[in-house]
């Protein structure tokens, strides 16, 4: 698989503009619960187990074991970015109420403007690598 593939690019844009969507939506939840007591907000983790699928292209060790059997356990596997999918999951570490409810307003505003701003680059990146293919055909 080519590192810098037009192919690949444009799907781990893809896969990251999908992420952003339900994170978009898990957001838009968290604030609706705001005020419940005992509700739990939950947040997405796509980006960093993206980052580690694809460290694992690149991070073959020196001495790779020879698997002469089915039950041997290899040293290393390279893992295909293509089986990351954005997870949700719930904060049941942070408080920032009386009643259990952990929602801070403020902070998941801010993260809705965040979400959205990247969410308008990638489109833009997105856009980006279409017109230099557009321009390659010319």
């Amino acid at each position: 698989m080519g590192v810098n593939t037009f192919a690949k690019t444009v799907d781990l844009l893809h896969r990251a503009m999908d992420a952003s969507l339900i994170r978009r939506s898990v957001i838009a939840n968290n604030l609706a619960n705001a005020q419940v007591p005992n509700f739990k907000r939950s947040e997405v983790n796509f980006e960093s187990e993206l980052k580690r699928a694809l460290d694992t292209e690149k991070q073959r060790p020196p001495l790779e074991l020879k698997l002469t059997d089915s039950r041997h356990i290899p040293n290393w596997r390279e893992r295909d970015y293509r089986d990351v999918e954005p997870r949700r999951v719930l904060d049941y570490i942070s408080t920032s109420r009386n009643n259990g409810n952990n929602v801070d307003a403020e902070q998941e505003v801010m993260l809705a403007l965040e979400n959205q701003m990247m969410y308008s680059l990638m489109a833009q990146s997105q856009a980006f690598e279409f017109a230099q293919v557009e321009l390659a055909l010319r």
